[in-house]
């Protein structure tokens, strides 16, 4: 009796949803969310694309988004979504689209995690970096953003700019 029970418990959580970690001490919002709250404050949008068990996602959260100056930048300058590649959370996407989290990583070419991706306030990218970041990285993709200079070249020129 006892293993019949513990078999059904095993059954009911294993069907639950797999929720991600976005990094601690930071506010993430579902991306529909953050587009809405973007479009009100005048914000572009930093989006997050991680999973469970992501071990990239996990170290580039305990060893860039721990850093004070990078927490600083993003929560003053961005509305944050945090979207699970894997998730099955309802969003409805500006044009009154219903999708589930899951089928937001394509649109996106997160076709793996992390991906980190700047937006615009209607969602459109304006710059998409893949793999683990390091704190200059992040810095550096924010400096890139929040100075407009994306309107005249590309992340590599800037970075390579000394900007």
């Amino acid at each position: 009796m006892q293993s019949a029970v513990f078999l059904l418990l095993l059954a009911l959580v294993s069907g639950l949803p797999a929720w991600a970690d976005p990094p601690e001490n930071y506010v993430f919002h579902p991306y529909d969310e953050a587009l809405h709250s973007a479009r009100d404050t005048g914000r572009k949008v930093f989006i997050y694309f991680g999973r469970e068990g992501c071990g990239y996602c996990d170290l580039t959260n305990r060893t860039a988004f721990v850093d004070p100056r990078v927490r600083e930048r993003y929560q003053q300058n961005y509305e944050l979504a945090y979207v699970d590649s894997e998730g099955g959370q309802r969003l409805t996407l500006p044009s009154g689209e219903r999708i589930v989290e899951r089928e937001l990583g394509p649109r996106f070419q997160a076709f793996v995690t992390p991906v980190f991706v700047f937006a615009e306030a209607d969602g459109t990218p304006i710059l998409r970096r893949v793999g683990v970041q390091k704190t200059e990285d992040l810095l550096a993709a924010e400096r890139f953003v929040a100075g407009g200079f994306y309107r005249r070249m590309n992340f590599e020129e800037f970075r390579a700019s000394g900007e």
